[in-house]
């Protein structure tokens, strides 16, 4: 019977490498925290709870194709791919699509360990004819797969607008590691935001009752934990637009007033109105995101969207070498 395994692989860049990292951000020209610190424990669970706000359209915009395509979605895979869930969270995309792809293993991927270990343990309950396994791993920068993730067919599924968080050259890169990480067997299935009017993308990141607010905050607390630092939650509050000109969403926090933040080691002042840069989340035509899954090696097989061309899911296969 397939089984499960668990492991936190954060081991490479703990300490102290995540502490310059953050250190590095805070004392820049312009502040910045990257993102994949919104994901601890906590901020997981705020996320979970903006895909049920009604003004988040990506998860159920994204679901809905899932649903309305799926079985062409599932020819165009094929059964068996190793599908390795980058950024998995609480599993549940993925989950939706086992019906569908029947895949020989799923390797779920997330940097918050704690909080995939629990998705794991509930998702191998549902479906225990598939051998699964967790990774506790920032992907981000750098993908190292153990040997128990099989190297045939491997299937990289990124859904929801995740790939929209790297600038086009950051992500390009991104895509060119997980190239690098498969055979010419290999595939992606991911999901890209697409372009749509300013009102609609303000209100996603913004939302009305404050719960994106809390999840921007939280990455405060988080790294108070990870650097010792001593931000007073309470100083700052939240902002969400679009860019137009960088065709792409923004999320800060914002000094409600003149204050300094201080860790072991280092102190930065911020004037009132002063920000710190959190996220970035781009926004494609269709033409400029399959342009970008070829520069990052992968051939663009199919393109499915929703009636309003919202968001795309896209089936791309490695370009062999």
């Amino acid at each position: 019977m397939p089984t499960s395994s668990l492991a936190d692989a954060r081991d490479a860049r703990s300490g102290d490498a995540i502490a310059s990292e953050l250190r590095a951000g805070l004392l820049g020209r312009e502040a910045a925290i990257s993102p994949k610190f919104l994901y601890d424990a906590l901020g997981s669970r705020l996320f979970e709870a903006i895909c049920e706000l009604p003004e988040y359209y990506p998860t159920r915009t994204e679901a809905s194709i899932a649903v309305r395509h799926g079985a062409e979605i599932a020819r165009a895979v094929g059964p068996g791919a190793t599908m390795i869930d980058l950024g998995a969270g609480n599993c549940a995309k993925a989950a939706r699509l086992f019906p569908l792809l029947h895949p020989a293993q799923y390797v779920a991927i997330d940097i918050s360990y704690d909080f995939l270990r629990e998705s794991i343990e509930r998702l191998q309950q549902r479906f225990p004819h598939i051998e699964m396994t967790g990774l506790g791993l920032d992907f981000s920068e750098r993908l190292a797969l153990p040997g128990v993730v099989r190297a045939e067919k491997r299937l990289f599924f990124y859904p929801g607008s995740s790939i929209g968080n790297y600038t086009p050259e950051q992500a390009r890169a991104f895509l060119g590691r997980l190239r690098d990480g498969c055979d010419d067997d290999g595939a992606l299935l991911i999901g890209i935001d697409l372009v749509k009017d300013a009102a609609t993308l303000d209100a996603a990141y913004d939302d009305a009752i404050g719960v994106t607010a809390a999840f921007n905050l939280n990455i405060l607390r988080h790294v108070n934990q990870l650097i010792g630092a001593d931000f007073n939650v309470a100083q700052w509050r939240h902002r969400g637009f679009f860019n137009p000109v960088e065709s792409r969403v923004e999320m800060h926090l914002e000094a409600r007033e003149a204050l300094s933040v201080r860790w072991p080691g280092g102190e930065r002042f911020f004037t009132a109105g002063e920000r710190i840069h959190t996220e970035n989340s781009y926004k494609y035509r269709q033409s400029a995101a399959v342009g970008l899954l070829e520069q990052g090696g992968f051939r663009s097989v199919h393109v499915w969207t929703d009636p309003d061309q919202w968001f795309a899911v896209v089936y791309a296969r490695a370009i062999p070498r």
